[in-house]
């Protein structure tokens, strides 16, 4: 059934609303971030600043070594990523196109371990990584990723499940081999799903701080989130240089968030073009 123009624009309006809804406390936030300390705590408050002071900003991310928790994160999380889409987007190939004795069996194995907390395993990791001397080094934050993740390993595997046989059948008879079949038919195939778990695990790496605060202990090595912790620490009755350090972490993810949100959809759909 066809809406008419009246519905359109009334639909339209109440998203509006609850779109400027949710985003009030982050405009405010912004906001803020530009105010002084007095602004900042005044009553009743105000939502623009009677001054746009810009280095804010500046002295914030002066105040601690910020360009080197940035640089940090990056490493861990394009590292960890990367290890991801390429482990988990091989074992999924396996568990979905490959018929072998167990293999059922082996991936009800796989899933369960969803059902164990990191709590339980953080301890035995810990003990693991200092007979390795990895203890102090962004390797137990980066290594561990290139041996796949059940969640995402499962999202590729039905994803996979759903493409035809033909594709790998018209491979073979070219005569491709098992990984040009993967590199070259099913890589280009996955690639909603491989966006979809590189932003999941984009986002919750970039924002993870209790990994980074056990196996981190030098400041140099600091994450950006682990970084923000101990800035919070310092500057807590300082609202101005939280909120400056705090809207520059969030910006990066939201803006793959909003990049790859097509992908996103296509991703969790389970089904090709």
């Amino acid at each position: 059934m066809k809406m008419s123009k009246v519905s359109k624009v009334v639909i339209y309006i109440l998203l509006g609303l609850m779109a400027l809804y949710f985003l009030s406390p982050f405009i405010y936030m912004l906001f803020t971030a530009f105010k002084t300390e007095a602004e900042a705590v005044a009553y009743p408050p105000k939502l623009f600043p009677a001054k746009w002071l810009w280095q804010n900003f500046r002295d914030a991310w002066n105040a601690q070594p910020f360009g080197t928790f940035l640089w940090n994160s990056i490493l861990v999380t394009v590292g960890t990523t990367v290890g991801q889409v390429i482990s988990c987007s091989l074992v999924a190939y396996g568990f979905a196109r490959f018929n072998f004795k167990g293999k059922n069996i082996l991936f009800m194995i796989l899933l369960s371990t969803m059902m164990i907390p990191w709590d339980v395993t953080m301890i035995p990791q810990y003990m693991e990584f200092k007979m390795f001397g990895w203890i102090n080094t962004l390797k137990p934050l980066i290594i561990p990723a290139w041996f796949g993740s059940a969640y995402y390993i499962f999202l590729m595997r039905q994803f996979l499940m759903g493409v035809p046989r033909d594709f790998e059948e018209a491979a073979r008879i070219d005569g491709a081999n098992a990984f040009q079949i993967y590199w070259k038919i099913f890589m280009p195939i996955l690639k909603p799903s491989l966006i979809l778990v590189g932003v999941l695990n984009m986002i919750s790496v970039w924002n993870d701080y209790l990994g980074p605060l056990i196996f981190l202990q030098d400041r140099s090595k600091y994450t950006l989130a682990l970084g923000l912790a101990a800035f919070k620490g310092v500057h807590e009755t300082q609202i101005i240089p939280m909120l400056c350090i705090t809207i520059i972490m969030i910006i990066p993810p939201i803006i793959i968030f909003i990049i790859a949100q097509k992908y996103i959809v296509e991703g969790t759909s389970g089904s090709i073009k």
